[in-house]
């Protein structure tokens, strides 16, 4: 195995797209030889202080390219090229089912309305916006846009006060870990959640206690352990379509964690990503337990990725002034442009013309999974825009994943998720294929592989 480690620039563009270049461009220069292993994907993330996902994503890139291949139960390794001969995609092109993004609107006209957003900034004070800084919390009209936005979310007595306008739901959750507990402290997260809270956890050195699911998230009982177990500074959770498992959590449930964390009085982070896909959502926990609950709205998962914009509703103005001190500390201000940017789009209704694109997309895409995928195998719901994907044996999740990099295919393993053990699964991000087209490609060869034992379907000769 090679000890080769590249150098990039966390600036300059999406990360896994420079470690894949410099991957071709060691290629090129020899430093890697034909054959030559990478290290393990985890070594690499560990090595360049990054999310495992990144580089999973970054080694897919290079196989679309032609760069590396999968083995099973090997690695990763440099392809073998004929002399002369310029690398080329092993299939043809990359079915990318590793970016949990939204999926895209074919929509000409929305995407004008869109920017036109952009292009009234600039009569509408957007050069002033680039020449001064604003209050960590974000412009009075953004927090106003912040409010509207949530209002439909039913949090009582909502006030402009309590919405910090936050650098995304990542920052927003900074700000607020920052502010709840400190390094060595103990915090409790679903057993399969978000890699951005576990890598947040982990550069703020706190300790991630996993509390067990079930289909519908977390489990109270579970969660009233852990609580007296390991008295616990906050709970980080996302009932509504959780990422990955699209569980999400009845009315029932919801009451009986606010319960919870009322008797043992534990704040909680809700993390309500995905709620705007829904046409009727369930109640947040922050409905039910306001004077315990940080509730995260972003942005990213249900208008753009790159709009990185997230409403934080605190649970009084006090905590929101605690909360702003930690925004300044660590980010400043989420950007001005940004954020007036996503206040036009939520007063002139584009947001919701976006949104309703979006949902309509993504019913479509889950039904073709529901109709492709083993539906014993296949967790999923008709307003997410990603699936889990439980493996049986003789499946395993290394080499299930390994197989789909030699075929063009990119997922993410359970490992990205997994606070403790992880399960054989694998999340496909359906919103991530370019077209409905590529998404049945690749969905198919899914369930044609699934219908294989991994010794059958091998390539290695």
């Amino acid at each position: 195995m090679t000890s080769w480690i590249p150098s990039i620039s966390k600036t300059d563009g999406p990360l896994y797209l420079g470690i894949a270049d410099a991957i071709a461009s060691a290629i090129e220069s020899g430093e890697l030889a034909d054959d030559a292993r990478l290290p393990p994907q985890r070594s690499m993330a560990s090595a360049l202080g990054i999310d495992y996902t990144t580089v999973s994503r970054a080694y897919a890139e290079a196989g679309r390219r032609g760069l590396v291949e999968g083995r099973v139960g090997q690695g990763t390794f440099v392809v073998r090229r004929t002399p002369g001969k310029p690398a080329g995609p092993v299939t043809g092109g990359q079915v990318d089912l590793g970016m949990n993004v939204p999926p895209p609107i074919d929509d000409p006209a929305l995407a004008a309305r869109m920017w036109r957003g952009f292009a009234e900034l600039e009569h509408t004070g957007g050069l002033e916006l680039l020449r001064h800084y604003q209050s960590p919390g974000g412009a009075g009209a953004d927090r106003m846009a912040g409010m509207q936005w949530l209002s439909r979310r039913r949090l009582p007595s909502l006030a402009v006060e309590r919405v910090l306008v936050c650098p995304g739901a990542q920052g927003a959750m900074l700000a607020v870990m920052g502010t709840l507990a400190n390094p060595g402290d103990t915090v409790l997260s679903e057993a399969l959640c978000y890699p951005g809270f576990r890598a947040l956890a982990a550069q703020l050195r706190l300790s991630v206690c996993p509390v067990a699911m079930d289909a519908e998230g977390i489990l109270p009982e579970e969660f009233d352990a852990a609580c007296r177990r390991e008295r616990p500074k906050v709970l980080y959770c996302t009932p509504t379509l959780h990422n990955p498992t699209t569980a999400t959590m009845s009315r029932v449930r919801r009451e009986a964690i606010v319960a919870v964390a009322r008797r043992h009085g534990v704040p909680i982070i809700e993390d309500d990503a995905y709620w705007a896909l829904l046409a009727e959502p369930l109640p947040p926990l922050a409905a039910l337990a306001p004077e315990l609950t940080y509730y995260i709205g972003g942005l990213a998962k249900t208008l753009a990725p790159a709009l990185r914009i997230a409403y934080l509703a605190t649970p009084d103005t006090r905590t929101a002034a605690r909360v702003m001190g930690g925004i300044r500390a660590t980010a400043t201000m989420a950007s001005p442009l940004t954020a007036a940017l996503a206040t036009s789009w939520i007063e002139d209704g584009t947001a919701d013309a976006v949104l309703l694109a979006i949902r309509a997309e993504t019913r479509a895409r889950q039904a073709i999974a529901t109709s492709i995928l083993p539906p014993e195998m296949a967790r999923t719901h008709p307003n997410a825009f990603h699936a889990w994907l439980l493996l049986s044996e003789p499946w395993t999740r290394e080499e299930f994943a390994s197989r789909m990099r030699t075929t063009g295919i990119a997922t993410v393993t359970s490992d990205a998720f997994a606070v403790a053990r992880p399960p054989e699964a694998v999340r496909l991000a359906l919103g991530a294929a370019v077209s409905r087209s590529t998404l049945v490609q690749g969905l198919r060869i899914i369930a044609d592989l699934l219908q294989q034992s991994p010794a059958m379907s091998s390539v290695v000769v």
